[in-house]
């Protein structure tokens, strides 16, 4: 690791332990950090994001054995799935340890935890030996930073500290599995999919996504509107493809973008429709979709059209996570023809 990102992470360290705000690269989207053993740091998280106190906070760390030292418990199966899967995408929900703050969980008895795979969130971690209450750096609902561009863009002031760690290279956030209930079931789609962790644990139930904002969840991320962009934003699913021609017929005045798959019917169709440099082409790859999804989204943003059109991904193991947030970033096709 350079010189100069060494001297960083010690500066992040010492802004995190005197209840400053640190946004860090992990290989999902980057993290808006705080000591989640200290209120008035982690009430500073919520107040930089306008994040509602019934959405919890993710809690990072180093390793299996720090977040030993946090947890109320540690089942079994955390035991197998940590084995399996840290660092990397999956954030397990267990019971709360007494160390963290009661805002990081929307004053549940369960706190979510997981261990990032990016060296730069790594070191942070290794270097502060604590728990880091990490949400994405972004306002609330709005589409997750993937690079630390991204963070000033929203945050500007609002944080006191950003670890560049490039682009992130998964994309879109981790998966949140419940180890609480009688039975493992997904509460959040991400990294993982369900087919790898049922590998581990056996069957694995996926909650509703769905969730109302007035009661508190035990994961982030499932509100009904979340990864959204500022622009409108409209769904294409199978079929929607014959409102085209009446949008383009009495909308002739409004600018649109159009995110669609390569390689996918609809790519084929739309050039009939919409102009080519209106048209922006996401990998055919589930991985490289979801890497390249919130950029795109954001990108679109950046043209200033009057509504985004992004035509819904395949269903299916490695899709289901992006098809899950083009679901919630979005509005029915029929709300914008």
């Amino acid at each position: 690791m350079p010189s100069q990102q060494r001297a960083d992470i010690r500066k992040a360290v010492e802004v995190l332990r005197h209840g400053g705000l640190v946004a860090f690269a992990t290989e999902t989207v980057y993290g808006l950090g705080a000591d989640a053993t200290n209120s008035e740091a982690v009430a500073k998280v919520f107040a930089a994001k306008g994040r509602p106190a019934a959405n919890p906070l993710i809690v990072h760390v180093v390793d299996k054995a720090v977040a030993k030292r946090y947890v109320g418990a540690w089942p079994e199966s955390a035991e197998r799935l940590a084995r399996a899967f840290w660092p990397g995408p999956l954030t397990m929900v267990v019971p709360k340890g007494i160390q963290i703050v009661p805002a990081v969980t929307a004053g549940l008895a369960t706190m979510a935890i997981r261990c990032p795979d990016h060296p730069l969130a790594g070191e942070l971690l290794r270097e502060f030996d604590g728990p880091v209450a990490a949400p994405s750096a972004n306002r609330s609902t709005r589409v997750s930073p993937t690079t630390a561009d991204h963070v000033r863009q929203d945050l500007g002031k609002g944080v006191d500290l950003i670890l560049d760690g490039g682009p992130c290279r998964v994309g879109i956030e981790s998966t949140v599995i419940d180890l609480t209930s009688s039975k493992p079931s997904i509460l959040r789609l991400g990294g993982i999919a369900r087919g790898r962790l049922e590998e581990i644990v056996g069957p694995v139930e996926v909650q509703d996504p769905a969730a109302g904002t007035s009661s508190a969840a035990k994961s982030p991320g499932r509100q009904a509107i979340h990864y959204a962009p500022v622009t409108p934003a409209f769904r294409i699913a199978q079929g929607d493809e014959h409102l085209f021609s009446t949008f383009f017929r009495h909308r002739l005045g409004r600018k649109a973008i159009f995110l669609i798959i390569h390689g996918s019917e609809l790519a084929g169709q739309l050039p009939q429709w919409a102009d080519h440099d209106a048209i922006v082409e996401l990998p055919s790859d589930a991985a490289e979709y979801a890497r390249r999804l919130y950029a795109a989204l954001r990108e679109a943003d950046d043209r200033h059209v009057d509504m985004i059109w992004i035509e819904v991904p395949p269903a299916g193991g490695q899709w289901d996570a992006a098809r899950d947030r083009v679901h919630k970033a979005t509005r029915p096709a029929s709300e914008g023809s």
